[in-house]
């Protein structure tokens, strides 16, 4: 492919880094412009181990920042956009849901109404498969109706529509992906898999969520950096992708493999390093999505979980410090309060 300029918004985050790095490994010739507010959960040291070259530039920057973000697309004449950019925290979303509407949504059409201006190649929108809302023994495909049922989806939901309305009305050229749960090296800890993690590291018990009975679908980052990498080249504008794996596993049950995994800890004694919190006020089960689609174009993950989640583990054991475990987050941990005496039998 010839020349472009990419714009990766959120690209000092865990899932934007990746990409990143990914792009410029196949396209070293490609300029790439990295779009972040560096909050808390993203950091430019996600960055710093790669040879990133002349052509990549990082710009510090709001997406709802209308001037600026009108600023930016005129003046760098871009061609692609991956959008990562959003807040993403199911827990904080519950607390704050005008702030995730704000960026999440609105920031979403800051950034589309600077690329219809301008005229780009593909506006890829990276969504969540939260959209879909909890499983009722289905399997979610592409044509399934959304139904959000915590702030953070409901936000994401709100931001496709946007997406989807600027390809109706004026042919943008978008394409919509979604995601089960990502996983990998230099994830941010309020994720579950750093979570525990860093809990783990630290001789401390893992927290769990109500019965620990909910289900996640967690895929590696390299998989899906692959998939962002096909929707780019190969995935046709207007659509929409599902990006998914068949690893499902309850969050004890995850719990207790790293447990055994990281303190070798005999089978009977697992549980003496969880301990149960109270839950969030919604948690869905499961999310079961189907992926045939990108699978036509040539996608499937390629890395295991167990071979993922034992370089994730040796990413952080050598790492520890980049997401140190803050004091505020320690005070969250202290606060919550067990639940007593919980059973629960083992899956």
């Amino acid at each position: 492919m010839e020349s472009k300029t990419v714009l990766v918004t959120g690209g000092a985050g865990f899932i934007g880094s990746h990409l990143i790095i990914s792009l410029r490994m196949k396209y070293p010739h490609w300029k790439i412009i990295n779009l972040d507010n560096l909050e808390y959960c993203s950091s430019l040291q996600n960055l710093k181990m790669a040879e990133l070259g002349s052509n990549y530039r990082f710009v510090e920057g709001d997406i709802c920042d209308q001037h600026f973000i009108n600023h930016l697309f005129s003046t760098e004449n871009i061609d692609i956009v991956f959008h990562f950019a959003a807040q993403t925290h199911v827990e904080n979303s519950f607390l704050f849901p005008s702030q995730f509407m704000a960026v999440n949504a609105e920031g979403t059409h800051v950034l589309l109404c600077a690329a219809l201006k301008t005229g780009i190649e593909r506006f890829i929108y990276v969504s969540t498969d939260e959209v879909y809302g909890a499983s009722r023994d289905e399997v979610f495909d592409e044509s399934c109706l959304k139904r959000p049922t915590n702030p953070y989806a409901v936000s994401k939901a709100t931001a496709e529509n946007i997406v989807l309305s600027f390809w109706e009305k004026h042919n943008l050229p978008i394409v919509i992906t979604r995601s089960n749960n990502i996983y990998g090296p230099r994830q941010h800890y309020e994720k579950v898999i750093p979570r525990f993690i860093s809990l783990l590291f630290k001789d401390k018990k893992c927290t769990i969520q109500g019965s620990g009975l909910q289900s996640r679908h967690f895929l590696f980052v390299e998989d899906v950096t692959d998939a962002f990498l096909i929707v780019m080249e190969q995935g046709v504008v207007g659509e929409i992708y599902n990006i998914g794996t068949n690893f499902e596993i309850p969050v004890i049950q995850l719990a207790r493999e790293l447990v055994r995994m990281m303190k070798h800890a005999p089978d009977g004694d697992l549980d003496d390093w969880l301990v149960f919190v109270k839950d969030r006020p919604h948690n869905d089960l499961r999310y079961p999505i189907s992926s045939n689609k990108l699978y036509k174009l040539g996608w499937k993950p390629k890395v295991s979980w167990r071979e993922g989640i034992r370089r994730t583990i040796q990413w952080y054991e050598d790492n520890p410090d980049v997401w140190p475990m803050t004091q505020s987050f320690q005070t969250t941990l202290q606060n919550s309060s067990p639940a007593c005496a919980l059973k629960v039998k083992t899956l």
